[in-house]
């Protein structure tokens, strides 16, 4: 790991150099310069600054026991017992790299009232379903349930943990990786792991305009979250694998100053994650009246409406239909694009769609290089075209 030290017998002016630094990270305190929280290591105090004033410099760091943690691990995202279909789709996943390690894949269940459906488990590849099943643990508490998670990890000692990019994923993983004082890197869109366990974790970064890499090669375990939908999910096994292991952390660790006094469920909506087909709008739709031709379209299919970014920004769509990023990653048997570009951002939320078929003016669009069928020209004459001959009568 590298830091910045500053050689303050180089600086004759500190307040001068102050302003050198684009993220705002040097400031003086007591006279001197000084380098705060805000600083990227990005270097440009070495190159700008004055000769030999600022220096970068390797620091120790002590090598973690890598053949002490064996294992990769899935956390079991479930509500009221009721798996998240994520779940079986990290399975899938942590059985692909837990093959290249020779290790074993073990899924992490918690709950109350759970043992019944984690014989589910079974069926996709778990090595070892760890069950905690407790009446503390009947409702979702960060205090019992990261301290369920941290029970797990001590026992077991995976080398990675996976979990869904939910709302309970994103955030229950985090507050036990600060646990283990480990990385942990959010909606992961690849990943791969080496020989020596080491998890190369591949993520959309700068608003999609870059892939970062990231590996944590000096902790352990090796935390990573994945958004639904990006991986596939496997197929159901004909005969169960692996065992139920039933576990029971101290009942101290199981308190929790949160006090759940009524419970109030939302009204059943159909997910956007689960069309099978989805009909897009883009910033190539004129006015907000005009989404009208897009969900006439998408009822004539029997499919769902969605949108981009600019859309949803400008109020002319609901944020929970926004493909993206920033919004819902999909995998529909059909996605049909309507006047969009096809950013980074957006095609990162719908690539592994079945079919891909983009409507678009600009034939060199960039949605038309990730696009099975391609229309140049303009949705509104596109559009009630094929709403003509859909409707038409076949005789």
């Amino acid at each position: 790991m590298k830091k910045l030290i500053i050689h303050h017998d180089r600086i004759d002016d500190p307040e001068k150099w102050v302003e050198i630094c684009p993220f705002g990270a040097l400031e003086v305190v007591d006279g001197k310069l000084e380098i705060n929280a805000a600083c990227k290591m990005c270097s440009i105090c070495i190159k700008q600054g004055p000769k030999g004033a600022f220096e970068s410099v390797e620091t120790d760091i002590s090598a973690v026991a890598k053949e002490e943690w064996k294992g990769v691990a899935v956390y079991v995202d479930h509500l009221e017992g009721n798996i998240h279909p994520v779940t079986y789709e990290l399975l899938g996943k942590a059985g692909e790299l837990a093959r290249k390690l020779d290790h074993p894949v073990y899924a992490l269940f918690s709950g109350s009232g759970i043992i019944r459906n984690a014989e589910k488990l079974r069926y996709y590849g778990a090595d070892e379903i760890i069950v905690y099943d407790h009446p503390a643990l009947e409702y979702f508490r960060i205090e019992p349930y990261a301290a369920v998670f941290e029970d797990f990890i001590i026992k077991r000692k995976p080398a990675i943990v996976l979990a869904g990019g939910t709302t309970v994923g994103r955030s229950l993983a985090p507050r036990v990786a600060a646990r283990f004082r480990t990385g942990l890197t959010a909606d992961c869109t690849l990943l791969e792991v080496r020989e020596n366990t080491d998890l190369d974790q591949i993520r959309p970064a700068y608003g999609g305009n870059i892939m970062a890499h990231i590996h944590t090669p000096n902790h352990r375990p090796q935390f990573a979250t994945v958004r639904y939908k990006i991986f596939p999910t496997p197929e159901r096994r004909k005969e169960p694998s692996g065992t139920i292991t039933r576990m029971q952390p101290a009942e101290e660790r199981l308190k929790s100053r949160i006090d759940v006094r009524e419970i109030r469920k939302k009204e059943q909506q159909m997910n956007l994650e689960d069309a099978e087909i989805i009909v897009v709008a883009g910033r190539g739709v004129k006015k907000k009246e005009d989404l009208l031709l897009i969900r006439t379209l998408a009822a004539a299919l029997g499919g769902q409406t969605a949108a981009t970014r600019p859309l949803i920004e400008n109020g002319w769509a609901d944020p929970r239909n926004q493909i993206g990023l920033s919004g819902r990653t999909v995998k529909p048997k059909m996605i049909i694009t309507c006047g969009v570009s096809g950013s980074i951002q957006f095609v990162a939320g719908m690539q592994n769609s079945d079919y891909i078929i983009a409507i678009n003016t600009d034939e060199n669009a960039p949605i038309m290089k990730v696009a099975h069928l391609g229309l140049a020209g303009d949705l509104y004459e596109i559009i009630p075209r094929l709403l003509a001959k859909m409707t038409a009568d076949p005789s």
